[in-house]
């Protein structure tokens, strides 16, 4: 079956489409992609991993068409930076 992995740092992104065998778990998929290799900071024993948004165990099995995400911890607070103005403020 068909599915992707993907992450992004500002230091670069990677998005690796695999063919995996059914029954392939998120942690695998992730194993297989190379990513790891690409980007060795990433602990995945730490760091939430999802599909398609939804923050999902390493254990969880894939479904074809799956996108498979690791995601990074937020590096600065939001409350202490300034929003950014949108395009329709002034309405």
């Amino acid at each position: 079956m068909q599915i992707s992995v993907a992450y992004a740092e500002p230091a670069g992104q990677f998005w690796q489409k695999l063919d995996v065998p059914d029954g392939t778990t998120l942690r695998e998929a992730i194993e297989r992609s190379g990513v790891l290799a690409k980007f060795p900071d990433i602990d995945l024993e730490k760091q939430k991993v999802g599909v398609f948004g939804k923050v999902t165990p390493l254990s969880a099995v894939l479904h074809e068409g799956d996108r498979v995400e690791i995601y990074r911890g937020i590096t600065v607070d939001p409350r202490t930076v300034p929003r950014r103005s949108g395009a329709n403020d002034d309405e």
